[in-house]
């Protein structure tokens, strides 16, 4: 259990090792208490039994509402981890939720969307004095996720919306996200979330682009396949501008060398899975016939980290916890730098808690390799007790 006097107070966090779903879950119960919980927020490792953890979760705690995913990684008390089950309480005190599910993503209708989490904001009543946010949890192999963020940008209109896409380790089979004390494949959770505590938005990236530039020149967009690049096979072409072989293609190259996305000023990554058959380049993220792509330059990495994590209030307060959805390339990088516990230092000081995702979603988009998180301070009003 944490430590109270460096752990968050306005949450309770608890973590467990144990590769058996039902004995993780009772460790993950003696840690803490939820009968003032307004909700718990699950990130399930991909090594963990599924349906032996909703089980022990409706054994566990019939009667508090679960929500979470499957995940390529957490973001624990410790830093950096793989195979943790992290649960995060959050106590009525500070929070009130609402949530919708998705199902079936796909086929998605972005006008249906809208109008239904429009509803679902109109529905969930206002508290005086506590400002909104929304969280999503989507199917990180659904290849919906643009459609989605655009419908709810129209739907919840200036509520900001901050998410990650599930993962399921690296193994790219089957991702799920957690509601109704179930796990949920071709779906995705929007979660309302009020809060009286004050909070702030984060969202950055550890690149700049360089003069290489790409055209796609033939693709398959409802797929996020690029056949071609510069009337070349894609894999070939990019493999030529990185300067490698397509044999020597992996996720820890397309973690140093992503492809960036100009959007009026800023550039966003379109992450690359995967090489496939033929030479094709699979994508994490949008991807279109004539999209001008360039070859990204990473900057210090641990160096963003602790600079974008050193946020304050409106009173200059440090956050009481930051809750995290951080890409897996980026830890992929971090890992291949070995810089994972100088990293792991940095999330413990900065008390981000979080999971590693296949894709996240900020400011209005889906984007790749990227930060995206909340820093929760305490309320202005008064102190946490």
């Amino acid at each position: 259990m944490l430590d109270a006097s460096t752990g968050p107070r306005a949450v309770s966090i608890a973590v467990s090792y144990d590769r058996d779903a039902a004995t993780a879950v009772a460790e993950i119960a003696r840690q803490i208490d939820t009968s003032s919980c307004c909700f718990l927020l699950a990130f399930v490792p991909g090594t963990l039994d599924k349906d032996g953890f909703v089980a022990a979760l409706n054994t566990h705690w019939p009667g508090v509402p679960a929500y979470g995913c499957t995940t390529a990684g957490q973001i624990t008390p410790k830093g950096y981890e793989t195979d943790a089950l992290l649960v995060i309480s959050f106590p009525k005190q500070h929070f009130r939720c609402s949530t919708m599910l998705i199902s079936p993503l796909k086929p998605l209708s972005i006008k249906q969307i809208a109008a239904d989490a429009q509803k679902l904001s109109m529905q969930f009543q206002k508290t005086a004095n506590w400002d909104r946010m929304a969280l999503t949890f989507t199917d990180g192999l659904s290849k919906q996720e643009d459609m989605l963020v655009a419908a709810l940008e129209t739907g919840l209109g200036d509520m900001p919306v901050f998410g990650g896409s599930a993962g399921d380790a690296l193994e790219f089979k089957e991702t799920s996200v957690l509601h109704g004390g179930q796990f949920h494949t071709n779906a995705a959770l929007v979660l309302l979330l009020e809060t009286d505590m004050e909070f702030t938005g984060l969202g950055f990236d550890h690149f700049l682009p360089t003069h290489h530039q790409m055209v796609v020149t033939d693709a398959i967009p409802e797929e996020r396949l690029v056949l071609e690049i510069n009337g070349s096979p894609a894999a070939q072409e990019y493999a030529r501008l990185v300067g490698v072989s397509v044999e020597d293609l992996s996720p820890q190259v397309f973690a140093e060398n992503p492809v960036l996305v100009r959007n009026n000023a800023l550039y966003h990554v379109r992450a690359i899975q995967k090489v496939q058959d033929g030479g094709a380049l699979s994508f994490f993220s949008a991807i279109d016939d004539g999209l001008l792509l360039t070859l990204g330059r990473g900057t210090e990495i641990l160096q963003t980290l602790d600079t974008e994590l050193d946020v304050k209030s409106s009173l200059g307060k440090k956050p009481e916890f930051v809750l995290g959805f951080d890409c897996f390339l980026r830890k992929l990088e971090i890992e291949q730098k070995q810089l994972t516990q100088h990293a792991s230092e940095t999330l413990r000081q900065r008390k981000v808690v979080g999971f590693n995702t296949f894709g996240e979603q900020h400011c209005g988009v889906h984007v790749n390799q990227t930060f995206v998180g909340v820093a929760f301070f305490e309320p202005r009003k008064r102190n946490l007790h």
